[in-house]
């Protein structure tokens, strides 16, 4: 029976659900080199943002075949490593949406009216009232920088509460903005003419720093910004100097470069509300993203499709019927070309006549590239790392 690690917590529903079918050893907050002692024993790990999933932990790992992130975010795990070694990384990219949506429209209203400073102020005994006086956010212009599940969402309840919302995001329609009633302008924009502006995309090495000091100058001096997507999109020192200097007038962040943060500089600042990554922090998403993470380690270690790997071709649900009886002639014919080939293999071409022809072939192009290099390769061979292998020999 194939064996699971759980190293960071996760929902007992999670747990459960992967106990019906496997071993299960949960090791909470192992140590890096605890976990590089012990990972040689295991199928499938599962991590949420705490665990470093390093390319040690994955050489390491020599069982592994998936690898679980409880949550969105895939940063705390080498990618390109556990795609070099064949083993599937999924994620649960949608059951935390509603939760962190939510988490940042309160952000928000608690930015506008102060709330927790007034809380504060009042516990301590102090009534100050003219102190703390607020903004209305109906009418208010929100900025979306990000428009994917959780940015769609908050605009959504920002369009209920009489907002107006732009948004910035190359990789969507303006026929999709349309229909949510959100007007698609230029990053610029966002950053000159929002009152609040609140940031929805991964951390990539295109969104780090994003807002920085350059884009902060372009910004109304009222202006608040809420972070509760990833620390680092926004500059941290910049924004703290700019909220010090009164050049930005408040900010509500949930997620940091380092965490935890209890040292950051951010949370050094009375105009700043600070929370410890509570994005998710729901009843209904952990559960809901530990059973989503837990189904889909299940698929993989039995054979199965899985609905969010971020390293292997994706297979949409409308395709999988057709596909299906492809991936096995695929395999077979990948099998009789290996017995075929003569001499030096310098390229392999592969032609797709009739239906077939009309859907995307990257995974039977995986399946073929595996069939005939898994006869020769030194390296476990699948369709995760196939193509990979494939370029590396030229």
């Amino acid at each position: 029976m194939a064996k699971i690690l759980v190293a960071d917590p996760i929902a007992e529903d999670g747990i459960q659900a992967l106990k019906k079918c496997f071993e299960v050893d949960v090791k909470i907050g192992l140590a890096p080199q605890a976990l590089l002692d012990v990972i040689g024993d295991y199928e499938a790990l599962v991590v949420r943002s705490e665990t470093k999933v390093t390319s040690a932990v994955i050489e390491r790992g020599c069982k592994l075949q998936v690898i679980g992130r409880a949550g969105v975010g895939v940063d705390n795990i080498d990618i390109d490593a556990a795609t070099r070694c064949g083993i599937i990384v999924v994620n649960a990219p949608a059951a935390n949406t509603t939760s962190t949506a939510e988490h940042t429209i309160a952000m928000m209203m608690a930015l506008a009216r102060h709330i927790p400073q007034a809380h504060a102020a009042l516990k301590a005994g102090q009534w100050q009232r003219q102190k703390f006086v607020g903004t209305e956010i109906r009418g208010k212009i929100l900025g979306v920088v990000g428009l994917g599940k959780v940015g769609t969402e908050v605009a959504r309840r920002a369009r209920g509460l009489e907002m107006k919302v732009m948004a910035f995001d190359p990789f969507v329609s303006t026929e999709y903005a349309r229909n949510l009633g959100i007007e698609l302008v230029p990053l610029e924009r966002i950053f000159k003419d929002s009152d609040f502006i609140t940031v929805h995309t991964p951390l990539t090495a295109d969104t780090k720093g994003i807002i920085g000091a350059k884009e902060i100058a372009m910004m109304k001096p009222s202006v608040k910004l809420i972070n509760v997507a990833r620390g680092g999109i926004i500059d941290e020192a910049v924004l703290y100097q700019a909220l010090e200097q009164g050049k930005v007038a408040g900010a509500a962040i949930d997620v940091f470069s380092k965490e935890p943060a209890q040292d950051n500089i951010l949370v050094k600042s009375d105009k700043v509300i600070v929370t410890p990554h509570l994005g998710a922090s729901t009843n209904e998403a952990q559960s809901n993203v530990a059973l989503d993470v837990a189904e889909q380690i299940i698929a993989a270690l039995q054979g199965q499709p899985t609905r969010y790997a971020v390293n292997i071709p994706f297979i949409s649900a409308e395709s999988v019927s057709i596909l299906a009886p492809y991936q096995v002639v695929a395999s077979h014919v990948g099998e009789v070309a290996a017995q075929l080939i003569e001499g030096q293999l310098g390229t392999i071409a592969i032609q797709y006549d009739g239906e077939i022809s009309n859907f995307d072939t990257s995974v039977l192009k995986a399946v073929i590239l595996r069939a005939i290099l898994g006869k020769i390769s030194e390296e476990r061979v699948n369709i995760v790392n196939a193509n990979v292998i494939a370029a590396s020999r030229g």
